[in-house]
C-alpha cells in the first residue's frame, strides 16, 4: 500500500465532507472520512475485498477497533455521500477541454448463471463484451475522463442497452468548447450533431474502415489520446472492478462507485 496515497485520499474526503457542511454524531469513534477512505483503499489494493482493507488498515494503526458488520451499515449510510463526493471531485479535478469517453463490462454474473441470478434478471441485462470475446450478465459501464485520467462523468445501464443511449446526458455535464474522443462504438451523425447544437460539445469517434475517414486534425487527436482510452480501460479492470462480489445492489453500486473514486486519487496523487 501507498502511505502517501491514503493519506492523501483521507484529507480531500475530509475536506469535500466539511465543504458540503456534513458532519458527525458525536459518540461515533470512526469518521465518515475514515469509513470512505476504507473502501477507497479496499478498492485500490483490494479488488474490492473490504474486510481485508479493514484488518490492515487497523493492524497499521490507521483505524481504531470497528468491527465489519458496524463497518458495512455505516458504509451503505454513506453511499448518497459517496456518489456526491465523486461527482464534485469530477468537477474539481478535471483539466483541460479533451475528454475520452469508453465503455467497459461490469458482470454480476457469467452467462451460464444467469437464470439464477437474482440482483438482476431480463434478457436486457445480458450482453456481449467484443474485445473480450465473451458473454456475460450485468451492467456496462460509461465512463468520461479528462485527458489525465480523472473521471469527470459516468452512468451504469443494463449490458444489452444500446452504447449511445445516455451520450447525451453525459456530454451535457462537460463544458462549452469541450472535445470528446471515443471509440467506433460511438458513432453517431445524429449525436455529433445534437452534442455540439445542445451543449456546444464536440464528439470525435474513430471512424470504421469503410467509412470516410477522419479529418487529419481528428485522426492526430484520437492518435494522441488513443493510450489514455486503453488505460481507463485497463485501470479499473485491475482493481477488479469486472470481478466484485456483492450480495445485493445496493453493495455492487457502492463497490463501482469506491472503484472510481479510487481511480481519480490514483491519476490525481
Amino acid at each position: 500500500m501507498n502511505a502517501p496515497h491514503i493519506v492523501t485520499s483521507y484529507v480531500v474526503i475530509d475536506d469535500v465532507l466539511e465543504l458540503i457542511g456534513h458532519t458527525d454524531d458525536t459518540r461515533t469513534r470512526v469518521s465518515s472520512a475514515e469509513i470512505l477512505t476504507v473502501a477507497i483503499v479496499a478498492a485500490k489494493y483490494f479488488q474490492n475485498h473490504h474486510e481485508r482493507a479493514l484488518c490492515l488498515l487497523q493492524q497499521t494503526g490507521y483505524l481504531p477497533k470497528l468491527s465489519v458488520s458496524r463497518f458495512n451499515r455505516r458504509l451503505h449510510a454513506l453511499q448518497d455521500i459517496l456518489l456526491l463526493i465523486a461527482s464534485l471531485l469530477g468537477e474539481m479535478m478535471a483539466t483541460g477541454n479533451v475528454f475520452v469517453i469508453d465503455t467497459m463490462p461490469v458482470p454480476v454474473c457469467k452467462r451460464v448463471r444467469a437464470a439464477r441470478c437474482r440482483k438482476v434478471q431480463g434478457d436486457d441485462y445480458l450482453g456481449y463484451c467484443a474485445s473480450k470475446r465473451a458473454y456475460y450478465c450485468g451492467w456496462q459501464l460509461h465512463l468520461v475522463c479528462d485527458a489525465t485520467g480523472v473521471p469527470v462523468a459516468f452512468e451504469l445501464l443494463p449490458a444489452r442497452w444500446d452504447e449511445l443511449t445516455l451520450v447525451q446526458d453525459l456530454l451535457s455535464l462537460l463544458p462549452e468548447g469541450s472535445v470528446v474522443v471515443a471509440d467506433k462504438g460511438y458513432i453517431s451523425d445524429t449525436d455529433q450533431q445534437l452534442s455540439y447544437i445542445n451543449g456546444r460539445v464536440r464528439l470525435v469517434p474513430k471512424q470504421r474502415r469503410n467509412m470516410r475517414g477522419n479529418t487529419t486534425q481528428d485522426a492526430e487527436l484520437i492518435r494522441t489520446h488513443r493510450s489514455r482510452i486503453e488505460t481507463v480501460n485497463s485501470q479499473p479492470e485491475k482493481m477488479g472492478l469486472q470481478r466484485l462480489h456483492a450480495r445485493t445492489n445496493p453493495g455492487f453500486a457502492l463497490k463501482v462507485l469506491a472503484s472510481l473514486l479510487a481511480l481519480t486519487f490514483t491519476n490525481i496523487v
